[in-house]
């Protein structure tokens, strides 16, 4: 595995990539504050080199994303166009109408089925689960929902999950999401599918609109993939084939950090190469210049 670089800035590398995929949350917020470096940053890489897309495992549409951006002070002018695993996931679920489905999450998920031509239904009658997160993920675990998914995973109906983070920090608290219950889902048996961050189709969607930002084809080696997560935003960047800088102040910063804000070397390699991870550069948290 090759070292990874430990940087001051985004701008100390910027002059090396066209374009940039940004994860949200960790990264540009943690569901409670808005991060103003990292929204200079972006915006200083759009003012000098190229587009922004923001790229995010929210379970909603990106239409029902902006308010909580514009709720936490982030700019518009941080991001050229934002794809989330809602946009993919709408595919899966259009594929499956009319269902019925189960939906499992909060009612402020419920943006995700519009037009998508599905019914609903309860767990005894659905022809597949839709998961956007837990209904109440300040109280429950996934452990909770064992038992209730249990007959659905012995009938082999599909659990369409989509929001693939584990956990996400919401302020100081990690809260579980909707790939927890996937996990959960998979330890019984059944068959979990998955559209967000680090699969295929994500990627796929935010390189089109890369492409379709830029006026025409974007060699991967000068785009640029921004995140957090080891198992989402790290892995994802590696399967596209794109460099990955690796954000550490979110869900790993025990991990990788020695005291708040400082990404200790052999911290950072050790938590690599035990989850045979890898990312071309690292930074404590995103910023533009210091």
């Amino acid at each position: 595995m090759s070292a990874t670089e430990i940087i001051p800035s985004l701008a100390a590398i910027a002059d090396r990539y066209e374009a940039v995929l940004c994860d949200i949350w960790g990264v540009i917020h943690n569901g409670e504050v808005g991060f103003t470096d990292a929204h200079h940053a972006l915006i200083r890489f759009q003012e000098t080199r190229g587009p922004v897309v923001l790229i995010s495992n929210a379970a909603r549409p990106t239409a029902s994303v902006l308010p909580q951006l514009r709720a936490l002070a982030t700019p518009d002018a941080t991001w050229s166009s934002i794809v989330t695993s809602g946009d993919v996931t709408r595919a899966e679920l259009a594929a499956r109408a009319p269902g019925p489905v189960w939906h499992i999450g909060p009612d402020r998920d419920l943006s995700l089925y519009e037009g998508v031509g599905v019914t609903f239904s309860g767990p005894d009658d659905a022809a597949f689960i839709s998961c956007t997160g837990l209904v109440d993920d300040e109280t429950e675990t996934a452990e909770d929902y064992r038992a209730r998914l249990t007959p659905a995973a012995a009938r082999g109906i599909p659990f369409i999950c989509a929001n693939p983070d584990r956990i996400v920090h919401r302020g100081p608290r990690l809260i579980p999401c909707a790939g927890a219950l996937a996990d959960v889902y998979v330890e019984l048996g059944g068959p979990v599918v998955m559209a967000g961050k680090p699969y295929p189709p994500i990627y796929a969607k935010a390189l089109s609109e890369v492409e379709r930002l830029k006026g025409g084809p974007v060699d991967p080696a000068r785009i640029l993939a921004i995140g957090d997560g080891l198992p989402t935003d790290l892995l994802g960047a590696r399967q596209a084939g794109l460099d990955c800088l690796f954000v550490t102040s979110g869900i790993h910063a025990i991990d990788t950090q020695d005291t708040p804000g400082h990404v200790d070397p052999a911290m950072l390699t050790t938590f690599l190469v035990a989850n045979d991870a890898t990312a071309r550069y690292a930074m404590a948290e995103l910023v533009w210049g210091r």
